[in-house]
Formats: C-alpha cells, sequence, structure tokens
C-alpha cells in the first residue's frame, strides 16, 4: 500500500485507527481455548467485526513468538486472512521492534515482507535505529513497504536515553534528522507515544510529512484529541493505535461484538476530528 493509498483509505473509512493484535491466551475469551488454534479464532473474530472501521493491524510479535511454532502458525494465518480477505483495505503492521547488522536486517526484512519464503506479506515493520543506516536499509530495498522507526516511545523508560542531548538535538531528534537521508515520506513512519502529545510539535518541525504510528491511546492513557491537536496533518499524517481497551473489551461470548462497539467510539471521534480539519 502506498502513501496515496493510505491517505484514501483513511479519508473513505473515515478513520485512522489501527487495532493491535496483541493476542494474549491468557486473557482471551476461555472457550476459545478448545479451538486448535485459539489465537488465531480470537484475531480473525476481532478482524471481522471491526475491519469497515479500522484502516490498520498491528500484531504484536512477542505475543506470538512466546509460543514457538504454534505461534509463528497463528501469526502467519492471521495476516494472511487479513491480505486475503480484505485486500487493499488494511495497512498491515509487523511490531516486531528489529534492528541489527545489515545481513542480519536482511534475513528480518525477508521474514516480513517474502511472502514465499516465510508466509508473511506485511505492509510495514516497526524498526529500532540505534544501529544506524546499515542496520535500516535492508527494510527499504522492498518496493512499496515501509519501515515503522521507533523516535519517541509511550513507554516510562523513554527517558533514559531518547532526551540524551542538548535542547533541540536530543537523541530522539537526531533520529528524526538523520534517517530522513536514508528514506522519505513514502516508505518511512515513526513511532511517537500518545503520551508525548504535546512532543508532537517538536516532532512536526522535524518531520512534517510524514505519518506517525501512534500507540498508547486508551489503556496507556493518552488522548486522541491532544494527539489529533499536536500532530494531524492535511492529510492525516496518523495512525493511532489501541490494543487492549477494544480486542479485551469483553472476556465472554460476546468478545468480538464489544471490541467492535469499542473501536466505533474511536472511528466515531476520529471522523468529527477528519471533519473538523477539512
Amino acid at each position: 500500500m502506498n502513501r496515496n493509498e493510505l491517505i484514501e483509505l483513511i479519508f473513505r473509512k473515515r478513520s485512522f485507527l489501527c487495532i493491535g493484535l496483541d493476542t494474549d491466551l491468557s486473557k482471551i475469551p476461555q472457550h476459545l481455548l478448545s479451538c486448535e488454534d485459539p489465537a488465531f479464532e480470537f484475531n480473525k473474530s476481532i478482524i471481522d467485526a471491526t475491519h469497515d472501521l479500522a484502516i490498520a493491524y498491528k500484531p504484536n510479535f512477542a505475543f506470538y513468538e512466546c509460543y514457538g511454532a504454534k505461534g509463528w502458525e497463528s501469526l502467519t494465518r492471521t495476516i494472511r486472512y487479513i491480505n486475503e480477505t480484505f485486500p487493499g483495505e488494511t495497512f498491515t503492521i509487523a511490531d516486531a521492534k528489529r534492528g541489527d547488522i545489515g545481513n542480519t536486517s536482511q534475513q528480518y526484512a525477508r521474514a516480513m515482507f517474502d511472502e514465499p519464503s516465510s508466509g508473511m506479506n506485511f505492509d510495514a515493520v516497526t524498526v529500532a535505529p540505534y544501529m544506524g543506516e546499515d542496520s535500516v536499509k535492508p527494510f527499504l530495498s522492498y518496493p512499496g513497504k515501509w519501515i515503522i522507526l521507533l523516535a519517541l516511545t509511550s513507554n516510562k523508560g523513554a527517558a533514559d536515553f531518547q532526551f540524551f542531548g542538548e535542547q533541540d538535538h536530543r537523541l530522539f531528534e537526531q533520529v528524526l534528522t538523520q534517517s530522513q537521508q536514508w528514506g522519505s515520506n513514502e516508505n518511512m513512519m515513526y513511532v511517537v507515544g500518545a503520551n508525548q502529545a504535546e512532543m508532537l510539535l517538536e516532532v512536526r518541525k522535524i518531520v512534517p510529512g510524514h505519518f506517525l504510528l501512534v500507540p498508547g491511546v486508551g489503556a496507556q492513557g493518552g488522548s486522541l484529541r491532544e494527539v489529533a491537536k499536536y500532530g494531524l496533518t492535511k492529510d492525516c499524517g496518523l495512525i493511532v493505535n489501541s490494543s487492549r481497551n477494544i480486542i479485551y473489551a469483553s472476556p465472554g461470548l460476546d468478545f468480538a461484538e464489544k471490541a467492535r462497539e469499542e473501536a466505533m467510539k474511536l472511528q466515531k471521534e476520529m471522523e468529527l476530528i477528519l471533519i473538523q480539519r477539512s
């Protein structure tokens, strides 16, 4: 999905919602545990209930890798289901936070984007930029694919390193500035946490036209209105993620229905934001 297609999808669905598929078998409804592949059945139900409200889905790899081969099967089945059932209707993000020396990153990129090799064909992958250009560029060698660099995250420990340096030249600002030599707003996005909403003003000074993936709305306390106030662009420029508030809205048989209700609350708010900014 290229930039124009992503923008068209956002305004057609009147949404910039990404649903995080952080599927924890200890939290999904108990009746699903008797299924052959509980994680996939849970994901499929969530996707079926929300695909008209969300523009993106973001499986977090840790929640699948921890189950070994069975977890990888659930993950590949999930991405294959999205791509085959809703072609052109969803932007898929591999929340893998990869980053290593160049030849290793080549193999990570192959895992995310080369379906004949790995069974997976995501639109984008989250990448840690700490090891620099040669660890990032292999992901950019796939035409039509995106990388989403960690820039300013929503966790408490973000302050340990990301704000290191002098004012106007902190580490996260160096990431934003330097990385623009590697890619463009056609193939590169950045992660900026929703609880850093006011910092979006600083981020937008450096990357005014790039899309931002914004986690932390919902269970982590981030405000959608604040994120839009400081980060929205004429092309929207935002993909706002919500995970737990949506996928775990109910532990019962009505889990998919309740997930839809929570997703719709965010979609309606996003629709109003887009209308007000048009």
